[in-house]
């Protein structure tokens, strides 16, 4: 990480973990916290999986899971891996012959239950697939199921049954001598999930998958998602994430980003910074936000843009970011471009203006960092 000497109260320090590749992607170390989704479409449906893949990825995903529930499924995995611009990952329950043909499909990675693929000598099967095919691995520990004499053990799931169950099945795959993994101890309890992540973030150094399954709709998911792994995250802990809504994947990848760049963990696209408006307000600044939101969806370099109602807090705010629109009166607002006041604005043509400045400062700092690669 890059330490910032100026404002230390913003340094994360990551958990030293292991790394992994999943397909062309590292997760762990000291690469990027990736961000992945799950597709929701039938997977035999290949053109529809393939068309969500290929949306999630657009939005910024990194990988994305796809379910794998039967013979039919494995077979349309092949042409999905195939046509993917991402790396690929097996959605693994009940069968292991599953986990076998997904692998053989050219999955870049495999998820199982351990609560529910049976017995060590399937799961060893599984693993000989894994390698053979070059194929990584994620121990997905899930509260709601647990194997039973865990529950029994313990009564109930509980932070130490998951980190119990976790650390048994990195036992399995490393008595195997299989070591390209990741493990995730998710629960849609954020309490229980962030209490199991650090006690694994303890126990071991392998590369952590975040998550809090289950989260609910977009609102509600994204309010737990974003306590329960911006926590971990702001902690250190965690390697890879995934958002669990009951919405498009797409939403999903635009949220975990969105934790991660309010961390500063990871940038991508516009970061818009506005008010929540008041009667102060020069402009609509809510019906503003949402069609800047929208039109500037394209642009994937990371920049700041602040878009505030009233000179309150507009200027002070508009220092610290790329382009700036401050509502002012009579119809008309100030345009701040790299932290200083440039030149006035009216309200009516602001948002194409808006637009051309933010396309024009991304297409500066493009031209600015592919001029430092070729001199590098």
């Amino acid at each position: 990480m890059s330490v910032n000497h100026v404002r230390p109260w913003r340094n994360i320090y990551r958990r030293k973990s292991r790394q992994i590749m999943v397909g062309s992607v590292p997760v762990g170390g000291d690469a990027p916290i990736s961000v992945q989704t799950m597709t929701n479409t039938a997977t035999t449906d290949i053109r529809g999986t393939i068309a969500q893949v290929q949306a999630a990825a657009d939005a910024g995903a990194d990988i994305v899971r796809v379910s794998v529930p039967d013979q039919d499924s494995s077979r349309a995995l092949k042409e999905i891996v195939r046509e993917s611009p991402v790396p690929i990952v097996a959605d693994i329950h009940f069968h292991y012959k599953r986990g076998i043909e997904a692998a053989e499909a050219g999955a870049a990675c495999l998820r199982i239950n351990p609560g529910n693929i049976g017995d060590e000598s399937r799961v060893r099967e599984v693993i000989r697939a894994a390698r053979d095919n070059n194929c990584s691995m994620r121990i997905g520990v899930n509260a709601g199921s647990l194997e039973r004499d865990l529950l029994e053990k313990y009564g109930e799931p509980c932070p130490e049954a998951m980190v119990e169950s976790g650390l048994d099945h990195i036992k399995l795959l490393e008595d195997n001598d299989f070591h390209e993994f990741k493990i995730s101890v998710k629960a849609s309890d954020v309490f229980l999930a962030a209490a199991a992540y650090q006690g694994l973030a303890e126990a071991t150094d392998k590369p952590l998958h975040l998550g809090i399954t289950e989260a609910g709709g977009l609102t509600t998911g994204t309010i737990k998602s974003a306590i329960g792994l911006g926590n971990l995250l702001w902690m250190g802990i965690g390697d890879t994430i995934r958002v669990s809504l009951s919405a498009d994947p797409v939403e999903e990848v635009k949220v975990g980003y969105e934790i991660l760049k309010a961390l500063g963990l990871r940038h991508r696209g516009v970061n818009i910074i506005s008010c929540p408006s008041c009667a102060r307000q020069g402009f609509d600044v809510i019906k503003t936000v949402e069609a800047l939101e929208s039109r500037l969806e394209h642009i994937r370099t990371p920049m700041s843009l602040s878009i505030i109602g009233c000179v309150v807090n507009g200027p002070g705010e508009a220092l610290m970011t790329d382009v700036g629109f401050t509502g002012g009166g009579a119809g008309s607002g100030m345009v701040y471009l790299a932290g200083k006041a440039s030149h006035k604005m009216s309200n009516e043509q602001m948002i194409d203006h808006i637009v051309e400045e933010v396309e024009k400062k991304a297409a500066q700092i493009e031209a600015a960092e592919a001029e430092t690669q070729a001199a590098e």
